[in-house]
């Protein structure tokens, strides 16, 4: 007695599932029934009606042997497509989901991961799950005080932490504000110095290729670092901390008395910390020590962008924030850059051959006489001296400037928090730098994407 054709069809759809799968039906159970019934119409059908039923559903022409062939590569190719999707592992399917890029959030002196909130969003929506944004909670509030080495440090290791928990992470970017800047560049060194001591020992991979991590930070590719109103040269007088309004009594009392409001960190930024024989730490950080490379950290990443208020920012000038000497500062253009209102200007400057920054003897003399008996005179001897130092030594890398204008807003004097919109409610003007910000991050991942492919 011949077989009916619903027979035939199911005959043969067991068979090549069979041979494509290349295992015995039988260790399936119910799922290939379970198939059928998807496949083929109800067995009470009518004859006509199933042969009806099978040339829709399943497009088969049974007068036709090459129909039949192409009908058996295609439940093939389902069933091999099926098969691959289930030998998948989760954690094949998670590496393709988890985050690749860390992107480091770092908040200025007496502040917390909240002032992150807007720019976390934000970063978030633009740059997509390839990023792992984290805003740092290791120096809030008073430990701001306890000195840039300090809090270096232990941003540092919040970072290595970051990097331990999260396996999937082959890059990494720092975004800072205010003091938040000198911190990330202190960090960065100890992260930079951490892989370079790892590297020298050999144990650094499992293929024993330990000079893989040279030039990395934490022992992930450098891309981005990029500041926003950071005093990168420190602060004096109404040109570096416009708040002392110029009046000479502050300005002469704010070096000395600066320690006792907040600690450590006031010297350093005023650049009277350490002996009078030696340099101070934002200098030093301006060039390679024995201990700490700081200018090769800055330099392995392959962008640094600094942002800076061109005026009303009441806490950091800018000069400072945007490591310019006097004669390179310019009158900013008062129209803001298509689609990011209050940016004003952006400037390449490539680095600038020199033999880096020094503490030449005639800085020592005039750092001693800051320290014991300061005045104007003093103070500003000094500080000429060391900021010049400290710009050549950044300067023998290459950077973008971009300048940050809000004089057009309703409180311009909010320009300092606007810059990284630290509460949207109040600081929501800073929206378009936010928007720069993420699209340089943007373009820069684009970059490194094609010349990885190249």
């Amino acid at each position: 007695m011949g077989l009916r054709e619903e027979d035939n069809v199911e005959a043969y759809i067991y068979r090549i599932v069979a041979v494509s799968l290349n295992e015995p039906l039988a260790e399936h159970g119910s799922f290939f029934p379970a198939l059928l019934q998807l496949l083929l119409p109800s067995s009470s059908s009518s004859s006509s009606s199933c042969s009806c039923g099978y040339s829709e559903i399943l497009n088969f022409d049974f007068g036709s042997s090459r129909s039949w062939n192409q009908q058996g590569l295609r439940v093939q190719a389902m069933s091999a497509t099926a098969q691959r999707k289930f030998s998948v592992s989760k954690g094949d399917t998670d590496d393709k989901n988890e985050p690749d890029h860390l992107l480091v959030l770092v908040h200025g002196i007496l502040a917390s991961p909240s002032d992150w909130l807007y720019v976390e969003a934000e970063m978030k929506r633009r740059l997509g799950r390839r990023f792992l944004i984290y805003a740092s909670s290791s120096n809030t509030f008073t430990k701001t005080f306890g000195g840039v080495d300090g809090a270096g440090k232990r941003l540092a290791e919040e970072v290595i932490q970051v990097v331990h928990k999260s396996k999937s992470l082959k890059k990494i970017s720092f975004l800072a504000h205010s003091l938040g800047g000198l911190f990330a560049r202190h960090a960065i060194a100890v992260l930079y110095s951490a892989a370079m001591s790892q590297a020298c020992d050999g144990a650094v991979s499992k293929s024993g290729d330990s000079h893989l991590l040279r030039g990395r930070i934490a022992g992930l590719e450098p891309i981005n670092f990029i500041t926003l109103a950071t005093p990168h040269l420190g602060v004096r007088g109404r040109k570096q901390l416009p708040f002392l309004l110029g009046v000479p009594i502050l300005e002469k009392l704010a070096a000395p008395i600066a320690p006792f409001f907040v600690g450590r960190t006031g010297s350093q930024l005023f650049l009277t910390d350490g002996k009078a024989d030696k340099p101070p730490l934002l200098l030093r950080m301006a060039s390679d020590g024995e201990d700490l490379k700081f200018l090769s950290a800055l330099g392995a990443f392959q962008s640094r962008i600094v942002y800076a208020n061109v005026s009303y920012d009441h806490m950091v000038g800018w000069r400072t924030s945007s490591i310019r000497r006097e004669t390179e500062l310019f009158k900013p253009p008062r129209r803001s850059l298509d689609g990011y209102k209050h940016v004003v200007d952006v400037e390449y400057c490539p680095p600038i051959s020199s033999d880096g920054a020094h503490f030449p003897p005639e800085a020592a003399k005039a750092k001693e006489a800051a320290q014991s008996s300061p005045s104007l005179q003093n103070t500003l001897e000094y500080h000429e001296i060391v900021e010049e130092e400290m710009i050549r030594g950044l300067q023998t890398l290459g950077w973008k400037k971009v300048d940050v204008s809000f004089h057009s807003t309703f409180w311009p004097y909010l320009a300092h928090n606007n810059i990284h919109v630290k509460s949207e409610r109040l600081y929501k003007a800073g929206a378009g730098v936010v928007a720069h910000v993420a699209d340089s991050i943007k373009q820069q991942e684009s970059s490194t994407f094609i010349t990885a492919s190249l």
